[in-house]
């Protein structure tokens, strides 16, 4: 399974919304995430794939859920090679 199919699933599982509503322009904000759900998707992502995302990378009311994969990709890439 692939990070963006992990990510919309645990977005959608937290937001309780359909994960078919969920796009890679969508910005958490857009699909109702309240910022303490955004928290805890945040950490539910950091669990799942074992990294740490920078603050910077985690923006919920202009980051979009495609920055969101890019910043868990770079992540991984960035523990594996190290």
């Amino acid at each position: 399974m692939s990070a963006q199919q992990e990510t919309y699933e645990i977005i959608a599982r937290q937001a309780k919304i359909d994960i078919t509503t969920i796009t890679l322009e969508s910005t958490l904000k857009d699909l109702g995430v309240a910022s303490l759900d955004a928290i805890e998707v945040l950490f539910d992502l950091e669990e799942h794939f074992d990294v740490t995302l920078p603050n910077e990378d985690t923006d919920f009311e202009n980051g979009t859920v495609g920055q969101l994969i890019e910043a868990i990709d770079r992540q991984i890439a960035a523990k594996q090679a190290g």
